[in-house]
């Protein structure tokens, strides 16, 4: 059962903070492609996703809910950004491309799962292989006193040898080289790994890491490649998200040559695969149809509506994200399950340091966040990164795991030493013309 609008914000909300209307929008969209999923072929067929496009400061939101609403669905996901794409004719990236790299996306994907799925069954052959090579390595270094095999099956399993170094036998993976052939895309490599068996190559390694090699040579040879391949472009075409970023970059002003003319051109290259067509890929045909594209763009120079018509008709969900605020700030440092003073504190654990935050602290950090983007660039919640690295600055240099767990306690009064310089300049600002 999909999760409902409501069950899907609510898990967008333990990641991110505010941004209600867009949320409410992307939890619409993956809902509607449930809902679509459960009619009759002929209806089904006639009903295209309502792409989406979110207008809004970096650092508030946009790609944190793309990226956490293909996480939800494990859908084949990827970011992309408009500015890397050049027009037919020009040199660079065609657009076709962002489609070959959702499929790669969705390929792995699959493979993964269904490497999950024959693991125990990769398990048991590769722990037979490695007890009969353990056993031989054992014979030649002379031990006296020789375990049987049942002995090394039960010393194996409890990782009594996972650091005893062996010599394994492994396949050597053939270079992929990726061409183009007419309007399409041949692997190279695949072609010669599918034609000539692949070759061995002796290696030596720990039991540890031997296992894992093996483990997933087998596991690749109890799958069927070809299944994986149909499933997946099935996968990437019905449930693809492709979130295009910087999108008011490849937008023009009208009347002038030059680079805009070819902003222009990327734009109605885009158009006909966010309309709806047919891109070949290595692994096969791919229709964009059913595809969501997710559009995100600051647009503080352009605006949406300058976009070519045909593009614009094409996302017909337009949401507005807000500026941070000091109270989101705050929200985005105490609330989110990875939420930064979490991330931090994870790390210095490592090196015994138990890391606290008082409430004051909290709000002091918020209020340098919320000045330092309105007297400088507004890179909305990646503020909080840079103002923990100097807030944290010296303790992570002098942390070193050599003594035990000690507390430390950052208060307001140890923000407001740390950032003394940055008031004075945020005051200083305030007389400069």
């Amino acid at each position: 059962m999909s999760l409902t609008p409501k069950e899907i914000v609510s898990e967008l909300d333990k990641y991110i903070i505010g941004q209600d209307e867009a949320k409410k929008a992307v939890a619409i969209a993956l809902r509607n492609r449930y809902r679509r999923s459960k009619l009759p072929k002929e209806l089904r067929e006639e009903i295209t996703p309502k792409n989406i496009i979110m207008k809004g400061p970096t650092g508030v939101g946009k790609t944190e809910i793309a990226r956490r609403l293909a996480k939800l669905v494990k859908a084949p996901f990827i970011k992309i950004e408009a500015t890397k794409y050049t027009e037919v004719g020009y040199v660079g990236r065609d657009v076709e491309s962002m489609v070959r790299d959702l499929v790669s996306v969705s390929v792995r994907m699959v493979k993964d799962e269904k490497m999950h799925e024959v693991e125990k069954r990769a398990q048991k052959v590769v722990e037979e292989k490695l007890v009969k090579i353990i056993s031989q390595e054992l014979a030649k270094n002379g031990d006296e006193n020789q375990p049987t095999i049942s002995e090394i099956e039960e010393n194996y399993k409890k990782g009594v040898y996972d650091d005893l170094n062996i010599e394994i036998e492994v396949n050597e993976k053939p270079k992929q080289f990726d061409m183009m052939a007419g309007m399409g895309e041949i692997s190279i490599g695949s072609i010669f790994g599918d034609v000539f068996p692949p070759r061995k190559k002796k290696k030596k390694m720990s039991v540890m890491f031997a296992r894992e090699s093996l483990i997933e040579e087998e596991a690749d040879k109890l799958i069927d490649n070809d299944n994986v391949n149909s499933e997946a472009i099935k996968r990437a075409e019905e449930e693809g998200i492709i979130f295009i970023d910087e999108m008011d970059k490849i937008i023009g002003k009208s009347n002038q040559s030059g680079p805009d003319v070819s902003r222009e051109g990327v734009q109605r290259d885009i158009l006909p695969i966010v309309e709806g067509s047919t891109v070949s890929t290595k692994y096969g045909n791919v229709k964009t149809d059913f595809i969501l594209f997710i559009a995100a763009g600051a647009f503080h120079v352009s605006k949406i509506e300058d976009m070519i018509p045909e593009l614009q008709g094409r996302f017909p969900i337009r949401v507005e994200l807000n500026n941070l605020t000091k109270d989101d700030f705050v929200k985005i440092l105490s609330t989110p399950k990875n939420a930064v003073t979490l991330q931090y504190s994870s790390l210095l654990k490592v090196d015994n340091i138990d890391l606290k935050f008082t409430d004051e602290a909290l709000d002091e950090i918020a209020k340098i966040a919320e000045q330092q983007n309105e007297s400088m660039e507004n890179i909305g919640a990646r503020r909080l990164h840079t103002i923990m690295e100097k807030l944290l600055e010296e303790i992570s240099f002098n942390a070193s795991g050599e003594y035990p767990m000690a507390e430390v306690v950052i208060d307001r009064p140890y923000v407001q030493k740390v950032f003394t310089n940055t008031y004075k300049m945020h005051d200083l600002k305030k007389y400069i013309l």
